[in-house]
């Protein structure tokens, strides 16, 4: 079983990080471009997570003013990731960022962030295809 998650972590790694990962096109966006409220906007990937961190995460998490930051968890399991081809689990990972900027835009829009946030979700389109 541990063999297996490190497996899992170890390849999902490449598609963040790797040669062809999407970590190089989302350094392409930079924070100035779309207002001063908003400076970091954290993917946070959670590879087959346990039964009490699933009930625990939230869709998006609170703005922390004092960062200027906000997380915004990803599960990835099997079902959406592992037991897919290389284009689809691409397409997850696209699709997944883009459908989290929704909740990120109504925390923008909520909190009154200076956020260009339609920018972003146009400029995100761009780098991520």
């Amino acid at each position: 079983m541990k063999t297996l998650a490190k497996e899992q972590g170890d390849l999902f790694r490449t598609y963040i990080w790797g040669e062809k990962g999407i970590c190089d096109n989302l350094k392409k966006l930079k924070n100035e471009d779309y207002g001063k409220d908003l400076v970091l906007a954290l993917f946070q990937f959670y590879v087959n997570p346990i039964p009490y961190e699933l009930q625990n995460l939230k869709d998006i998490e609170s703005y922390r003013k004092k960062e200027k930051s906000i997380g915004i968890p990803i599960i990835v399991n099997n079902e959406n990731f592992f037991r897919k081809s290389e284009e689809e689990r691409y397409d997850f990972l696209k699709q997944t960022i883009l459908q989290k900027l929704d909740l990120l835009a109504a925390v923008v829009k909520r909190r009154k962030l200076d956020t260009k946030i339609k920018l972003l979700k146009s400029d995100l389109q761009k780098v991520l295809n």
